[in-house]
């Protein structure tokens, strides 16, 4: 089981990424991806997907039209982990 990220690991974690925030209601992460159009949107969900299920990871995630809006938040630990961390980094990488 991964280990909820807390204090000063918390904050550099989170540091390293752009465009995410805490969710002020639980301990999750979101960020909202906004791209060209549907197609373009998709896509970043169809490889994000592939990649989720490879580090058996599944992100929350609400999408309309060309707007993909994301939250991660590792359910068995509790709260944001490094796992959480790596999925939005390479989310990050995805959307260009």
């Amino acid at each position: 089981m991964s280990q909820k990220l807390s204090g000063e690991a918390r904050k550099t974690a989170l540091g390293r990424l752009k465009g995410w925030g805490e969710v002020g209601s639980r301990d999750a992460i979101s960020k909202k991806f906004v791209f060209a159009d549907f197609n373009a949107a998709f896509g970043f969900m169809t490889r994000a997907a592939l990649i989720a299920e490879k580090m058996d990871h599944h992100p929350e995630w609400f999408n309309v039209y060309k707007t993909v809006e994301v939250t991660l938040s590792t359910h068995d630990a509790g709260g944001v982990t490094e796992r959480d961390i790596q999925l939005a980094e390479t989310m990050d990488k995805l959307a260009g």
